[in-house]
């Protein structure tokens, strides 16, 4: 948090100096404070801060990726005649252990069109879904897509020394 107070701080001392309080030129201020924070990680002990925000980023593509190809997958079968989708209820085994990174992957997950989720019995480590599309019922191909993308996405994220399991 502290090192997040400090890229916000440099991002304003940038736009003071350059005389433009703007939207876009905070935004460079931030970019610029994040790359001398990341140069100087080793010396401030930012490392796990500059580590985070470049899985943070790398995350939001990831989910902006996932939504636009399941977004034209559901239109598309929507909009051409006959009926394609094949859907089941899935329990996907998580790896997830907090509530915090349980509650992420199962909003990211009914965020992303296509799929919901159902259930997380007990507070346990099953999350059910409804996915639209198990292609053939090949229910373990769903089941790594999610493990794979968003949880091992949302894990990285949140756990400082987080490897994915073989």
């Amino acid at each position: 948090m502290k090192q997040l107070i400090t890229n916000i701080v440099l991002a304003v001392i940038w736009a003071a100096v350059t005389g433009t309080i703007s939207l876009a030129n905070l935004v460079i201020g931030f970019i610029l404070g994040y790359l001398v924070m990341l140069i100087a990680a080793p010396a401030i002990d930012a490392e796990n801060y500059t580590r985070r925000m470049r899985l943070g980023v790398v995350f939001i593509f990831y989910f902006i990726k996932e939504l636009v190809v399941s977004s034209v997958r559901v239109a598309k079968d929507v909009m051409t005649p006959g009926f394609k989708m094949q859907s089941g209820i899935i329990g996907i085994p998580m790896d997830c252990e907090s509530d915090l990174e349980k509650t992420l992957l199962a909003n990211f997950i009914s965020l992303t069109p296509g799929t919901l989720s159902v259930d997380i019995p007990n507070g346990g480590d099953i999350l059910y879904i409804h996915a639209m599309y198990v292609d053939n019922g090949d229910i373990d191909a769903v089941i790594h897509e999610i493990k794979n993308g968003m949880e091992r996405h949302i894990l990285e994220l949140t756990r400082p020394d987080y490897k994915m399991k073989k």
